[in-house]
């Protein structure tokens, strides 16, 4: 019962302060930071290799094995890998003077938000930011999405994002429709890359409380790219020059 509760509910993974993870690529994404989880869930039937090999490393581990209709109701994805576990949730530390930030306005898809969370951690942002408004970062989806991101990159959530911004020590770059060129802007300080909700944009009072506005210069017949593909160009605009000087 309560493996479901945490699988479905929000608020029980905040009031346990535990995550189910579904997979073997998460799991080994955790192990690397964290440790062993607390308890394995293993799908009766075929046993991918994979899975085979953490289970052979996670011997002293408690495992339950239930059938395949059971794990299925508890498993927080729709297709269900064949092991879960049990963990606490990360809590890790952003810097007091980060560098390198992004910032996320009113986000509402899990998947979108994984892949931002994922493209941040590779582009070696140092403290993700979400408002209020947006999705939780701790969703199963959001978690698939992430691809092991949520181990290593500080997530903090439910933030008054204007206020994070104007306290906020360098450049805070709002993405709008009708900014400057990102290609214009000299990025290799201290960045903070503002992205917002993936039909209405940035709130006015982030907007305005940013220091600029960019827009990614797009030659081809759309108005706009999604918010993880914006994120990505902004990201790695400031990790090429950054490398360059």
């Amino acid at each position: 019962k309560q493996l479901k509760a945490i699988s479905s509910s929000a608020r029980e993974r905040r009031s346990a302060g535990k995550l189910l993870l579904d997979g073997a690529h998460l799991l080994e994404a955790y192990l690397q930071t964290f440790g062993e989880p607390e308890l394995l869930v293993i799908s009766e039937g075929d046993i991918a290799l994979d899975v085979m090999n953490l289970l052979d490393r996670l011997v002293e581990i408690r495992t339950i094995t239930m059938p395949a209709s059971m794990f299925g109701a508890i498993s927080p994805v729709t297709t269900p890998t064949g092991i879960l576990a049990l963990v606490k949730t990360p809590a890790l530390m952003p810097p007091e003077q980060p560098d390198f930030v992004l910032m996320l306005d009113s986000i509402q898809d899990p998947g979108n938000l994984g892949s931002l969370l994922r493209n941040a951690a590779a582009a070696g942002v140092d403290v993700v930011y979400l408002s209020e408004g947006c999705t939780e970062a701790w969703s199963p989806r959001a978690l698939r999405g992430g691809q092991g991101a949520h181990f290593v990159l500080p997530i903090v959530e439910q933030v008054d994002l204007p206020t994070v911004i104007r306290n906020f020590d360098g450049k805070t770059l709002a993405t709008t429709m009708h900014g400057a060129s990102l290609y214009d802007q000299a990025l290799s300080g201290k960045v903070a890359f503002v992205i917002g909700n993936e039909g209405a944009g940035l709130s006015q009072a982030v907007i305005g409380a940013a220091t600029t506005q960019v827009t990614i210069p797009m030659p081809g017949k759309m108005e706009s790219l999604n918010a993880a593909a914006a994120a990505a160009v902004c990201l790695f605009e400031r990790v090429r020059q950054t490398l360059a000087d």
